[in-house]
C-alpha cells in the first residue's frame, strides 16, 4: 500500500467535522478501496477553542485558511462558503500550487467555476465538487461519467430541502409560508436569513453547475432566471392538489435550438411524476439522455452525512487517480450558449384572480386571453357572493410567456380585479 494521501480542511462546521469523522471511522474501509489511506495534516476554522466532536489528531492548526495551500496538504478541501473572500483566495492558491481541491461552494463553482477550471487544467490539479450540488446524489458523476454516452437533453430537480420541505409542509397542514418558515429555522433547515434557500438563489447556483455538465456549455449563473416560493399561498396549493398538480420548486436546464434555458422557480408538475412525489428535505435530479431516456436521483440534498460522504467521494477518486475535467470537458471546448429569456418559455399556466362576483367578470378575462392568443383549458369558481371577492382560477393551454404575462397585465388592470393575479407555470415532465 502507497503513502497516505496528505489533505487539510478549511472550514470544521457540520459538514467538515463530518468528514473529518468519516476519514476517521471508515479509515480502513477508505485505505482498503484506494490503496491508501488518508492523512489529515492540517485544519483551519474561526474558533479553535470550538468543541467539534471529532478528533483532530496531531493536524496543524493555521489561522489563515488560505495559507493552506502552503502545507504539505496534497489536497485540500474548502468548506467555508461564499463565492469570494477566503474561499475563492484558498481555492486559487491551491490550485496554483498543483495541489487538488474538493468543495462543497456551489455558490464559488457557480460565480468563478471557469476561473477555477482554467487554472487546475493549467497546473494539472483535480477540481472537484460532488457535494456542491444534492448533498449526498452523485449527480455529478452520474452527468460526467454514468451518462457520457448520451447526449442530455434536459435535466431538471427539486435543488433545495428547505424549499422542498416547507412547500410539503404547507400542503399536508395548510399554515401560510411565515409559520412554516419559522418552523424550518427552529428544524436547522432553514438559516437564520432565508433568502438564499427560500428566494432560489441557492437553486439557482446549483442548477448553473448542472447545466454546464449536462451541455458543455461555460457555466452561468447571471443567466438563470430566478424566483422563489415566498409568493406561495396555502389556496394554491389546495387548487393545486384539486387540479392533480403539485407545486414544486425546480431548476430545470434545456439546450434548444434556440440557446440554454435555465430557470429556478415554483412549479405545478402533475401528481403522477416521480419528482411530484420527493417531499420533505430530499431532493431529487432528472436526466434526460437521448439513449438512456429518463434517469431519476433522490436522497438527502444536505446535511452533515450526505455532504461529506460527497466530498469524501471525491477524495477517494483523488486518491485513486481518476482524474476529469472540471466540467466534463477541457475548458476550451466548452461553449458559450445564448440565453433563453423566460418570455420565451413556452407551456401552459395556472392563474388565480381575486374578482369581484358582479356579471360580465369572467367574459372580461376572456376577452383580455383573447386579446392575447391564450386558450384557456379549465375554469374553476367555487363560490358566489355578490359584491365580495371570490377566487376564480384557470389553467391555460401552452402558449408563450410573453403573451400569457401581458394577458396577465391587463387583466390585473380590470376593475372587477382587487388583487395582482397570481401566476405559477404548469411543467408536463
Amino acid at each position: 500500500m502507497t503513502e497516505p494521501l496528505k489533505v487539510a480542511v478549511a472550514g470544521l462546521g457540520t459538514v467538515g467535522a463530518g468528514t473529518v469523522k468519516i476519514l476517521r471511522d471508515n479509515h480502513d474501509l477508505l485505505a482498503a478501496r484506494c490503496g491508501r489511506g488518508f492523512a489529515l495534516v492540517a485544519v483551519s476554522a474561526r474558533d479553535r477553542t470550538r468543541d467539534r466532536g471529532v478528533d483532530l489528531g496531531d493536524a496543524a492548526w493555521i489561522d489563515n485558511a488560505a495559507a493552506l495551500a502552503d502545507t504539505d496538504a496534497e489536497v485540500v478541501i474548502e468548506l467555508i462558503g461564499g463565492s469570494d473572500g477566503p474561499a475563492l483566495e484558498l481555492v486559487r492558491n491551491a490550485l496554483s500550487r498543483g495541489k487538488g481541491v474538493v468543495t462543497a461552494n456551489k455558490a464559488l463553482i457557480a460565480h468563478h467555476g471557469l476561473e477555477l477550471a482554467t487554472l487546475a487544467e493549467k497546473n494539472d490539479a483535480p477540481l472537484t465538487f460532488e457535494a456542491a450540488v444534492a448533498g449526498g446524489i452523485p449527480i455529478v458523476k452520474a452527468l460526467r461519467e454514468g451518462l457520457a454516452a448520451n447526449r442530455i437533453t434536459r435535466v431538471y430537480g427539486i435543488l433545495n430541502g428547505t424549499c422542498n420541505y416547507m412547500l410539503s409542509d404547507m400542503r399536508e397542514t395548510g399554515r401560510a409560508f411565515d409559520t412554516v418558515l419559522e418552523e424550518a429555522q427552529a428544524l436547522g433547515y432553514a438559516e437564520a436569513d432565508p433568502s438564499f434557500d427560500v428566494d432560489g438563489v441557492d437553486a439557482a447556483h446549483k442548477l448553473a453547475i448542472l447545466a454546464s455538465l449536462s451541455f458543455g456549455t461555460r457555466v452561468s449563473f447571471d443567466a438563470v432566471h430566478v424566483e422563489g416560493i415566498r409568493p406561495i399561498d396555502p389556496v394554491d396549493i389546495e387548487y393545486a392538489d384539486e387540479l392533480g398538480y403539485r407545486i414544486k420548486l425546480l431548476g430545470i436546464a434545456r439546450l434548444t435550438d434556440d440557446g440554454l434555458e435555465q430557470r429556478v422557480h415554483p412549479c405545478m408538475v402533475p401528481k403522477a411524476t416521480p419528482i411530484a412525489s420527493v417531499e420533505g428535505v430530499l431532493n431529487a435530479v432528472v436526466g434526460e439522455g437521448d439513449f438512456v431516456d429518463t434517469t431519476v436521483y433522490e436522497g438527502r440534498g444536505a446535511g452533515a452525512g450526505p455532504t461529506a460522504s460527497a466530498v469524501v467521494a471525491d477524495l477517494v477518486d483523488i486518491a485513486r487517480g481518476n482524474s476529469l475535467p472540471t466540467f466534463s470537458v477541457p475548458v476550451s471546448a466548452l461553449r458559450d450558449a445564448k440565453p433563453v429569456p423566460i418570455d420565451q418559455r413556452a407551456g401552459a399556466y395556472y392563474v388565480r384572480l381575486m374578482v369581484m362576483d358582479r356579471p360580465g367578470v369572467i367574459a372580461d378575462i376572456a376577452a383580455c386571453l383573447r386579446d392575447h392568443a391564450v386558450s384557456m383549458e379549465a375554469l374553476v369558481q367555487r363560490a358566489r357572493a355578490p359584491e365580495e371577492a371570490v377566487p376564480v382560477v384557470m389553467t391555460t393551454h401552452d402558449v408563450v410567456e410573453a403573451s400569457m404575462a401581458a394577458a396577465l397585465v391587463q387583466i390585473g388592470g380590470l376593475e372587477s380585479v382587487v388583487e395582482p393575479p397570481r401566476m405559477i407555470r404548469i411543467e408536463s415532465l
